[in-house]
């Protein structure tokens, strides 16, 4: 397992390699988030080894979509001090659990759900690292905010005590039309640059693009993307 899981991240470092120097953009500049869900911690933990062992100095981060999966892997994976990012949506029940094991929350699409974290972090010793989710592609299929609200909601949420709000993030469109899915790229970007230009508290360092994964990380790189979150490209097909 750790031989494959070695060739496939090889094979998406230097994809991103690529993109970046495709984009004039330096080494390194983009840091790779593994999307493990449905993958059991000791294949997570194999991959992060196999990672620092190919001499890589790109960052790397953890990823789950489902915080029942964050909860059941973060504690056993926690010596491995790799920071865990919640990907997918939370719904208002479960942020007591998110909170015991996320480092950040990457998909904050309501305002609601926003001072709901809130609520449960001013007190902490540091703020919670959010990102506000846009659904750059309109499909209903999607979460996130519409674009047309997303600065708004940015600004609200960088404003939020006990939050630190790092970006934007968002999920490529279902289309083969490259195009299409650059474009909605391109949009997230927009929209990250009128709220760091904002001039609004807590949104000048919210330069954060988190979008991009295993079937079209060229695209987003692009455009911008600061982080790809990749799955099947290193951990292969879900059974």
């Amino acid at each position: 397992m750790a031989d494959e899981l070695s060739v496939r991240l090889a094979a998406v470092h230097a994809r991103i390699d690529r993109a970046e120097a495709a984009s004039g953009r330096p080494p390194g500049d983009v840091t790779l988030l593994l999307a493990t869900k449905t993958q059991p911690a000791a294949t997570v933990r194999a991959a992060v080894l196999a990672h620092r062992a190919s001499g890589v100095t790109r960052t790397l981060l953890l990823g789950e979509n489902r915080v029942q999966e964050l909860v059941a892997k973060a504690e056993e994976l926690a010596d491995l001090e790799v920071p865990y990012h919640l990907i997918g949506p939370l719904q208002t029940n479960k942020v007591n659990a998110a909170l015991r094991y996320a480092d950040s929350v990457d998909s904050v699409e309501s305002l609601d759900l926003a001072q709901r974290l809130s609520a449960r972090c001013v007190d902490r010793e540091a703020p919670l690292e959010v990102m506000v989710q846009v659904n750059v592609s309109g499909e209903p299929t999607k979460h996130g905010v519409d674009p047309s609200g997303a600065v708004d909601l940015a600004v609200a949420v960088a404003a939020l005590p006990g939050l630190r709000l790092t970006g934007l993030q968002t999920v490529g469109a279902n289309s083969a039309d490259e195009a299409r899915v650059q474009g909605g790229y391109a949009v997230l970007a927009r929209l990250r640059d009128e709220v760091v230009t904002s001039g609004a508290a807590g949104t000048a360092d919210a330069r954060a693009l988190s979008m991009g994964m295993s079937g079209d990380l060229e695209a987003a790189i692009a455009e911008g993307a600061t982080v790809v979150r990749i799955g099947t490209a290193v951990f292969g097909a879900r059974g």
